[in-house]
């Protein structure tokens, strides 16, 4: 924003902070029934000439084939010519692989059909105040956790962070997320086979094909990063067909991209000159 772009922060994954909407409420099992390429119906019709997409990698055990998820979406299911998007491929490995095994109905049963993992109100006013008086413990459990040097981290905003963390997702979202890892691949949400055929004219979800996606795409990655995979990274940048610019920080952890004191210096200034480049 303050280079001068129209900024538009979009929110897919139905956390905290999108917990409105004109006619449902979050009480309602309609209101989680949203998916990723719902984004699509907001960018239709839209007067602008050109799009560049920043993503941050979302929670999700597929991380090879989720790291361009965001990107990915604006432009297979859009199809709008000259979008450009930076897309940076951070993964994150959550705890939904340990249910991997876990039959659907089961873990339909067990999760519900609204929301999961948000923010727990009796824990949040303890683990704050406990981060205000000792950031740098938190700091440091956040790089155990995530990777990364606490040196590179603002230890005295520890409490702002745990504040808004975990921010919590849609059912939906998190069973989709465990269908792509089960199925080791990135495909479209997985309604069955007879609901399958009325969306998708098949049985099984179709897959998404990266290799396909001739948007101008760049990327960065962490050395420590513990939530990302480096054999993933190996895999995922063969398949970008038009990969303009990949930058790898031996030193970066996971949450560096946001919170690291260098950020702005190593990546964000880059941004926008790919931006400018590639309008």
């Amino acid at each position: 924003a303050d280079a001068g772009f129209d900024v538009w922060l979009g929110n897919s994954r139905g956390n905290t902070w999108s917990s409105k909407h004109k006619t449902l409420k979050p009480c309602q099992k309609e209101f989680w029934q949203f998916r990723y390429s719902v984004e699509k119906e907001l960018v239709k019709g839209a007067a602008f000439k050109g799009l560049a997409r920043l993503g941050k990698s979302r929670p999700t055990p597929s991380s090879f084939f989720c790291s361009l998820l965001a990107a990915i979406l604006m432009v297979q299911f859009v199809h709008l010519p000259g979008i450009n998007i930076s897309s940076k491929s951070y993964f994150l490995y959550s705890a939904v692989m340990s249910a991997a095994s876990c039959p659907f109905s089961l873990r339909s049963l067990l999760l519900g059909c609204k929301g999961t993992l948000h923010q727990n109100e009796l824990l949040k006013g303890p683990l704050t105040q406990f981060c205000r008086s000792l950031g740098k413990v938190c700091g440091s459990a956040f790089c155990y956790l995530a990777g990364g040097r606490i040196q590179n981290q603002n230890t005295s905003r520890m409490d702002v962070y745990i504040a808004h963390h975990p921010a919590g997702t849609s059912v939906q979202n998190f069973i989709h997320w465990h269908q792509m890892a089960c199925a080791d691949q990135f495909q479209a949400y997985d309604y069955g086979p007879k609901e399958n055929m009325k969306k998708y004219n098949q049985s099984t979800p179709p897959a998404y094909k990266i290799e396909k996606t001739s948007t101008p795409v760049a990327l960065w990655s962490g050395g420590q990063d513990k939530l990302a995979d480096t054999k993933d990274m190996a895999k995922l940048l063969p398949r970008i067909t038009n990969l303009i610019y990949h930058e790898h920080f031996p030193a970066w952890g996971h949450l560096d991209v946001v919170w690291g004191l260098d950020a702005t210096e190593k990546m964000y200034r880059k941004i926008i000159e790919l931006i400018r480049k590639h309008p």
